[in-house]
C-alpha cells in the first residue's frame, strides 16, 4: 500500500527547535486510515540536527517512517526541490522548524487534497506564537512574518489579486510541482548574510501559470513561533530588503514576454510614486517611527530588484524552464 502524504521539515541549525515539531507530529490524531512519512531536510546544519533527528529515529512510530537528508546547497528552494525528490506520496506538506502543527493537522491536509482535486497547492491557517508580545505599533507590518489568519472559510487565491500563501504549512501536489516548475528557480532562499527571499512566491506562481489552483484551507492550523529578535530593527530592515529585491521575479512571471518592457516602467514609475509619497509624509521619522523605516525599505529594494538582480547574476543561473504541461 503505497504512501498518502509526506510532511517535509527544512531546517538550517534547527536543532533546538526541531524536537518541538517532530514531538507534535508523533501525537497526530485523524490518521489511523492515512499512510504517511517524516523527511527533515537538513540545510547544511552545523549544529546537533543530525544527532537529534537520529535520537528520534530510534523511538519512532514503525509505521511512520521518519528519515533524514542532507541538502547542502544553502537555502530553502533548494531544501524544498530535494524534498519533492524524496518524497514518497502525491501530497508534500511543509513544515519549518518553528511550525508547531496542530494535532489534526495531517488529517486535515489529506481531507482538502481529496474535496479540492484541482488545487495544487494551499496553505495553513497560520496563528503566531510571539515570544514577547509586539508593540500595537507593529501591527501593518507583522504578515509579512509568515501569519496567515484569512477567516475560518476556505477560499482560492486569484491570480489578479497578487497574493498567494506563506511556505509554512503549505501543502503541494508532487505532480503539480513536477509538471510546472523549473528544475533551476532564479531565487533560492535567505542564507548567511544575504536575505533576499521570495523563492516561494516563484513556485507558486509557476504553478498557478501551469492552471493549478492555489488555495487557503483554515482547517490546517499551526502555530509559528517568532523569537523577540525578530521584532527589532536589525532584523527587520534587512528582512524587509530581503523581500523588496525579490519583487522583480515574482512581479514579472504573470506578464507575457512583450509586456515585459512595460510592465518594468510601470513597476518603477509606481514605486518612484510611493517613494515620494512616503518621504512627503514620513519626513524625518523613519529613524523613530520603525514601520515607516520598513515599508521605505521595502519599496525602495523594491525599486532597486531588477538592478540587483542583474548585478549579482541571478539571471545567468541556467533557469531551464520546462514547458508547461497542463493538468
Amino acid at each position: 500500500m503505497s504512501l498518502t502524504f509526506t510532511v517535509a521539515i527544512p531546517t538550517y541549525n534547527g536543532g533546538s527547535r526541531i524536537p518541538e515539531v517532530l514531538e507534535r507530529l508523533h501525537r497526530q490524531t485523524g490518521t489511523e486510515s492515512i499512510r504517511w512519512e517524516v523527511i527533515v531536510i537538513d540545510n547544511n546544519s552545523t549544529d546537533n540536527t543530525a544527532e537529534i533527528v537520529k535520537a528520534y529515529q530510534e523511538n519512532w512510530s514503525p509505521d511512520i517512517p521518519l528519515r533524514y537528508c542532507v541538502e547542502a546547497r544553502q537555502g530553502a528552494g533548494f531544501a524544498r526541490q530535494l524534498a519533492v525528490k524524496e518524497a514518497q506520496a502525491p501530497l508534500i506538506g511543509f513544515l519549518d522548524d518553528d511550525n508547531i502543527p496542530a494535532l489534526n493537522w495531517v488529517a486535515a491536509a489529506v481531507a482538502f487534497a481529496q474535496a479540492y482535486p484541482q488545487a495544487g497547492a494551499y496553505g495553513s491557517q497560520i496563528h503566531p506564537d510571539f515570544e514577547v508580545p509586539p508593540p500595537d505599533s507593529l501591527q501593518p507590518i507583522l504578515p509579512f512574518l509568515a501569519i496567515a489568519e484569512r477567516g475560518d472559510q476556505p477560499f482560492r487565491y486569484e491570480p489578479h489579486n497578487k497574493l498567494l500563501p506563506p511556505s509554512a504549512g503549505l501543502v503541494i501536489r508532487k505532480q503539480a510541482y513536477l509538471d510546472s516548475v523549473p528544475n533551476q528557480l532564479i531565487l533560492t532562499g535567505r542564507i548567511q548574510g544575504n536575505m533576499l527571499t521570495g523563492e516561494d512566491l516563484e513556485m507558486l506562481s509557476y504553478m498557478q501559470l501551469n492552471g493549478w489552483e492555489i488555495w487557503y484551507n483554515p482547517a490546517m492550523e499551526i502555530d509559528h513561533k517568532i523569537p523577540q529578535k525578530r521584532l527589532e530593527r536589525d532584523y527587520l530592515i534587512p528582512f524587509m530588503r530581503g523581500i523588496g529585491l525579490s519583487r522583480f521575479v515574482t512581479r514579472m512571471l504573470s506578464v507575457k514576454p512583450w509586456q515585459r518592457p512595460l510592465a518594468f516602467v510601470a513597476y518603477t514609475v509606481n514605486d518612484l510614486r510611493k517613494l515620494i509619497i512616503h518621504s512627503l509624509k514620513y519626513q524625518g521619522k523613519r529613524q523613530s517611527d520603525l514601520v515607516a523605516a520598513c515599508q521605505w525599505q521595502l519599496v525602495l529594494s523594491s525599486l532597486e530588484s531588477p538592478f540587483y538582480l542583474y548585478k549579482n547574476g541571478y539571471f545567468n543561473r541556467p533557469n531551464q524552464i520546462i514547458t508547461l504541461k497542463g493538468k
